[in-house]
């Protein structure tokens, strides 16, 4: 079932996206050449704390996870693009590091997801990371009243596929509200024109994904939660909170 949310609601919602919006930031802030990813979590635990938020990460497992997520980011560097545990790896210079951050302030929920290069970039990196958040504002901009959620995906393919990127559409956006996921599913891909009605009060979390080349399947390590590409080759993460107004779409994790 879909719901819909008052506009009060998606105020709520906007408070718990701004606690992530300043977790993500913070933890950009302090990566560097020798950190851990675990001490990356430590930093955005504590803009959690500090803001009285609940991560939706610590202790989520759904059915792909043999095990609770143990940290409240998901850090996937390189050939991971999702889903990674924030352990003792040291970045390295040049790693491309994909931070995803949820939280719940009051009972609402919010996520969102941001890439980027710790060091010396190379080009590719940073041409795959500004495709992927085009990717991102052609899916926000399709979030409009009277379209259809196949549109979103539609707009997310094409930027992906004029880009010549590969990605796998297992795994894409979500409906969020009281919950983390909720229904609808957000594909990064597909046909225009089919799908829900968009209509004021849906909230989408629009997140698409991308790995360099034409990669489109992946592997998961043994952590059970790890999402890397089955080739090595490099992926990139982005992702906001939206919500559909009768103004246009409003962004709810604005950094």
């Amino acid at each position: 079932m879909v719901e819909l949310k008052t506009p009060t609601e998606i105020e709520q919602m906007h408070a718990a996206g701004q606690v992530v919006a300043a977790a993500l930031t913070a933890v950009k802030k302090q990566a560097a050449v020798g950190v851990t990813l675990r001490d990356l979590d430590e930093v955005a635990r504590d803009v959690l704390r500090a803001a009285g938020a609940t991560s939706l990460f610590e202790g989520y497992q759904p059915g792909f996870a043999g095990s609770p997520f143990s940290g409240v980011i998901c850090t996937s560097v390189n050939d991971a693009v999702l889903h990674g545990l924030p352990g003792d790896y040291r970045l390295a210079d040049g790693d491309l590091l994909n931070v995803d951050c949820g939280a719940s302030v009051d009972g609402w929920c919010a996520d969102s997801a941001t890439s980027f290069v710790v060091g010396t970039p190379a080009p590719e990196d940073l041409e795959l990371i500004a495709n992927t958040e085009r990717a991102l504002e052609a899916g926000i901009a399709a979030a409009v009243p009277g379209n259809r959620l196949g549109d979103i995906g539609a707009a997310i393919g094409e930027v992906g596929r004029a880009a010549g990127l590969g990605t796998n559409l297992d795994f894409g956006g979500h409906g969020i509200g009281r919950r983390m996921h909720e229904d609808p599913h957000v594909p990064n891909g597909g046909p225009a024109g089919r799908g829900l009605k968009l209509r004021p009060g849906h909230v989408l979390a629009i997140e698409p994904w991308f790995w360099l080349g034409q990669t489109t399947t992946y592997v998961i390590d043994d952590d059970g939660w790890t999402l890397r590409s089955s080739d090595g080759t490099r992926g990139a993460h982005a992702e906001h909170t939206v919500a559909v107004t009768p103004t246009g779409p409003k962004v709810l994790t604005l950094r």
